[in-house]
């Protein structure tokens, strides 16, 4: 059997043990105990909660009898027989801490050296992968245990700073003897202590990204390099961020690879079921003067040869494939051909993108033998190594659970989704779809691997689009020299128990300004933490633009950042936490915007995020002002820039809303701020540092955040709208905010423009009809031209059936802008409601919900979120300037995707929304004299109405809280024949001639945001 099959049953253990299912993680682990060599690399959880105190005592008992039972003593296979014990004894928890079990039973500190050894074997052979081994395991067991399970490659090792000191001397090189020959016993602890040293310092330094880990759960590497001279190394490595709820408070994780063991590599080279593969150069490549084991990528198609040694052609079946590349780019995608006999086309690939140092994995199956295959390692001229490449044939069982695992985990998911619930939405889309699980699994599945071409990381945006956007030293000076008002920020921070590394990180990113126009102004919350203090008061004797206020009493942060503002003379004032950081040029970018408005009372930036190692990730390009949205949630937060004045008349910071505070006094200020005075700055002016108890980690670390919003809205709401209500949303630090229903609620006039068809307009009107809760609706169908039998019987039928159903004949070419203009003509109600025919309800209350933001006196067209038939987002607001002229948000996302920085879940305001669901006040309609009838007869006709009614003064919005599927145009056809596509040819001329300057910016779309693609993803160099 190979690796990975023997791999299964662990993978399989694992993932029970993340759900909870332990009596199958042991009946997994159990089958596993026959696999020698690697068979025991399991995940655990390396500590047990605090609360399970208890429990640890009863583990330490049952540990100390397993090991010390007497039965075992002079038999020579007691090792298997204290093991059996053992799993016996420990079937029924979730976790085992050596250290603390260790400290929780007197009997087994000090250990015996029988004892210690006993246990070293219990833990070498146990279903774990991590031992978290700190200062309290006594020397023996530390070193004997590092020995063990470094050589029999059960276990990976996390070491704390100072378990283990640089050796002094020379320590002794490693031989097949020591290896083959030493045990561990009191005559030998000496040498054992060294050579675990030894392999330990020899083993760091080697890491991965944890994307390795969370992408497999238990899952090895074994990778054979170009270099000859290493060519029968075993590596197998992980990273700092195994997944959270299972390893807590790991500190960094281990930097150890295995070494050369070579019976090991025997182990894995006879398994026969790895592929030999031989790697041909064919185009666009030649190997890197400087160093031959890396390549260079000559074009935009490079491409090797990809042979089967000892084998002419791969059965068909299933496939694990495994590429590990060190790339010049962060973000890759390498590209396989497959040759099934008749050469390479484009339907027979797949692809596999890659980071750069990252192990990428997929699953395929092979319908048919595979004689060749073409493998384009890139997609871009460049520099890269080719570090692993393997295909391993697996079986069947391995292969789904391998690919559950990576469906569970997501596409960039930092923590895997509960397999418990994704087999509960498998089997609801398995029914609802009327469809197969084998189906439903590889659409999931392929969907993880689909990449749109050219897509950027964030590290391109770095390097090549904000890097470049920034000013020298030398035009910084020179700029400030022209600035007539130069403003003094204020940058106010509160502190309380701040780690010291992050808080000077955090104040020397402010001392590291390039604008020099600021104070620090920073209040200390009673923080009990001596050094907080001290590091304070040496700052403040460094630079008097420190000024540092020590409170008395812990307040919490409203009250200390009032402390804060209390020391504030500039003019301005930004919000800064206390282990965060400002790029070098925020304030610059800042002070810039506030000469370029002068008459503006809030400034706000994008934003992105800090991982514990620095790195820059999780970009967040915002919106310009968007109150809808700010009201769904606080996407405008850092950095946040007010007029001190602004701050001072409403009172500063509130009490009562802690978690949300930045919000609420966002939300106070806007009853004496109106919306052209909020600008917004689109460059990232903002680091918010991840770390543990951080809303930036997690939102739902702080679940008491959403109730502070909640309060900060409905507050706030009191004031200005008292009727309104608002509730949490679907995810934490969203809400929902319901506006209410004007008595008497007005009559809504819903035209339906249709031709025959009669299956697909009888499912709309019957939808609307059946589930819709708001009742107060007449329905107009405007019939144009049919002539089939069953539709016009239809017709009869319906309007004896309701009366609030009329059928308006409209006898003219189509025209979707003139017929809806005549329905218009012959509506009685105040709402009027564009539907198009294949239009069909999802959620009962949509036109309730619709009706209650289309009478709110500043809002304009109203659309809803429509999905095609298979449940993925039709339309979910208009974005301009994407494709040309417009196109729809988040398009072909699916249904239950929470979209960018969840905006598919918020209500939020648009430029536009498609008209195949719209609502608008009739006052509006005539207003901006309704759809453009001459010129935009078919296409663009919604956006173009839009754009007329936001011009009015009036904000357009979409709501996800109602819900319909759309069909697409279906009785309509597509825009096929030269005469259609003439019009719609001349249609996007018009529009570009007319909304140039529009469609060129959409201020509720960023600007570092692509225009090519609908899925907010980064603008790439090339399109800057």
């Amino acid at each position: 059997m190979s690796t990975y099959q023997h791999l299964s049953p662990l993978v399989q253990g694992n993932t029970a043990v993340r759900n909870k299912d332990y009596i199958t993680a042991i009946s997994c682990y159990f089958r596993a105990l026959s696999f020698p060599g690697l068979s025991q690399t399991l995940s655990i959880n390396i500590q047990i909660a605090r609360r399970k105190y208890r429990t640890q005592r009863a583990l330490a008992a049952k540990l100390h009898t397993a090991i010390l039972e007497p039965q075992f003593s002079n038999d020579p296979n007691s090792r298997s027989q204290v093991v059996a014990t053992l799993y016996r004894a420990f079937s029924d928890v979730e976790t085992i801490t050596i250290d603390q079990l260790i400290a929780g039973h007197d009997a087994l500190s000090p250990l015996s050296n029988e004892a210690t050894s006993r246990l070293i074997d219990f833990v070498a052979q146990s279903p774990f992968d991590v031992v978290h081994l700190t200062s309290p395991c006594p020397r023996q067991l530390l070193t004997g245990m590092l020995y063990k399970l470094v050589w029999d490659a059960k276990v990976l090792i996390d070491l704390d700073d100072g378990v283990l000191e640089a050796p002094q001397e020379r320590l002794p090189r490693l031989t097949d003897a020591h290896l083959r020959e030493r045990d561990f016993s009191a005559a030998n602890a000496q040498e054992w202590s060294q050579i675990a040293l030894t392999l330990a310092h020899e083993l760091d330094g080697v890491t991965v990204s944890s994307a390795a880990v969370q992408q497999r759960f238990g899952g090895i590497l074994i990778a054979l390099t170009s270099d000859q001279e290493n060519a029968s190394k075993l590596r197998c490595a992980v990273d700092s961020a195994i997944h959270k709820p299972f390893a807590p408070a790991l500190g960094r994780f281990c930097k150890a690879a295995l070494p050369p063991l070579k019976p090991l590599i025997q182990l894995q080279e006879s398994s026969g079921n790895r592929i030999k593969l031989k790697l041909t150069p064919l185009s666009q490549l030649e190997q890197d003067g400087d160093n031959d084991k890396y390549w260079k990528s000559l074009g935009e198609d490079p491409h090797f040869q990809l042979e089967f040694e000892s084998i002419t052609e791969l059965q068909a079946g299933w496939y694990r494939i495994d590429l590990l590349i060190d790339s010049s780019r962060p973000q890759n995608s390498a590209k396989f051909y497959l040759d099934h006999g008749q050469g390479y086309s484009e339907a027979d690939t797949f692809i596999l993108p890659y980071q750069t140092e990252i192990l990428a994995t997929r699953v395929c199956f092979f319908s048919k033998p595979v004689r060749s295959a073409r493998f384009d390692p890139k997609e871009l001229k460049g520099r890269f190594r080719i570090l692993a490449l393997q295909w391993t044939r697996i079986d069947e069982g391995t292969a789904k659970r391998q690919i559950l695992t990576q469906i569970a985990y997501g596409k960039g998911k930092s923590t895997p989704a509960s397999l418990k619930q994704l087999r509960i939405d498998l089997e609801r889309q398995v029914y609802e779809r009327k469809t197969s699980l084998s189906e439903v699994l590889a659409r999931k599945y392929n969907e993880l691997f689909i990449v749109a071409p050219g897509q950027a990381s964030y590290e391109d945006w770095i390097e090549n689009i904000e890097k470049p956007s920034l000013p020298s030293a030398g035009e910084i000076r020179t700029m400030l020299a022209g600035f007539e008002y130069k403003p003094l920020i204020s940058v106010i921070m509160p502190t309380y128990n701040t780690g010291e590394e992050y808080l000077r990180a955090c104040i020397d990113s402010v001392i590291a300004q390039s604008y020099p126009h600021w104070e620090l102004c920073i209040a200390d919350d009673a923080s009990p933490k001596p050094h907080v203090r001290q590091l304070l008061e040496a700052y403040q004797a460094q630079d008097p633009r420190i000024k540092v206020v020590f409170r008395t009493e812990n307040g919490h942060i409203s009250h200390a950042s009032n402390s804060a503002l209390s020391l504030a003379g500039g003019d301005f004032v930004a919000l800064l936490d206390h282990d965060d950081a400002l790029p070098e040029h925020a304030l610059f970018f800042m002070a810039q915007a506030i000469t370029r408005h002068p008459d503006a009372q809030i400034f706000y930036s994008d934003e992105d995020k800090l991982n514990a190692e620095g790195q820059r990730f999780d970009p967040h390009f915002k919106s310009d002002w968007n109150p809808d949205l700010f009201y769904s949630q606080n996407y405008v937060s850092h950095l946040g820039v007010y007029r001190r004045s602004l701050l001072e008349r409403i009172g500063g910071f509130r009490a009562g809303v802690e978690g949300s505070q930045d919000q609420d006094l966002l939300l106070r200020c806007l009853l004496y701020v109106k919306g052209p005075q909020i600008v917004h700055i689109p460059r990232v002016l903002y680091h918010w540092r991840t770390v543990e108890g951080s809303t930036a980690l997690a939102s739902g670390e702080k679940s008491y955040t959403t109730e502070a919003g909640v309060k900060a809205l409905t507050d706030y709401f009191a004031e200005a709208h008292p009727a309104v209500r608002v509730e949490p949303g679907q995810l934490p630090n969203t809400y929902r905010v319901r506006w209410p229903l004007p008595e008497p609620a007005p009559l809504v006039s819903l035209l339906i423009p249709t031709r025959d068809r009669r299956a697909l307009t009888e499912t709309c009107v019957r939808s609307i009809l059946e589930k819709s809760t708001y009742t107060n609706y007449e329905i107009l169908i405007l019939d144009n031209g049919s002539v089939e039998t069953e539709t016009l019987e239809f017709f009869e039928q319906i309007q004896q059936e309701d009366r609030r159903v009329r059928v308006l004949r409209y006898d003219h070419p189509f025209n979707y802008s003139a017929i809806n203009n005549f329905g218009v003509q012959h509506a009685h109600g105040e709402v009027i409601g564009l539907i198009n025919n294949d239009i069909e309800v999802i959620a009962p209350e949509w036109l309730g919900e619709m009706v209650s933001h289309a009478m709110r006196a500043d809002i304009g067209c109203v659309g809803a979120k429509l999905y095609y038939s298979d449940d993925t987002i039709q339309h979910a607001g208009v974005i301009l300037g994407i494709g040309g002229v417009a196109n729809h948000s988040h398009k072909n996302f699916t249904r239950r995707t929470p979209g960018y920085f969840a905006r598919l879940l918020c209500s939020q305001n648009y430029s536009a929304v498609t008209a195949a669901c719209l609502l608008v006040r009739r006052s509006i309609y005539d207003e901006v004299n309704g759809l453009d009838e001459e010129n935009l007869k078919v296409a663009f006709n919604d956006v173009d109405f839009c754009l007329k009614v936001r011009t009015a003064g009036y904000r357009n919005l979409w709501t996800p809280h109602a819900e319909l599927y759309h069909h697409e145009s279906v009785s309509r056809g597509a825009e096929d024949s030269p005469e259609k596509i003439e019009r719609f040819q001349s249609e996007v001329e018009f529009m570009v001639k007319k909304w140039g300057n529009e469609l060129d910016q959409d201020p509720y779309y960023n600007p570092n945001l692509t225009k090519h693609r609908e899925d907010f993803s980064i603008k790439n160099y090339w399109q800057a």
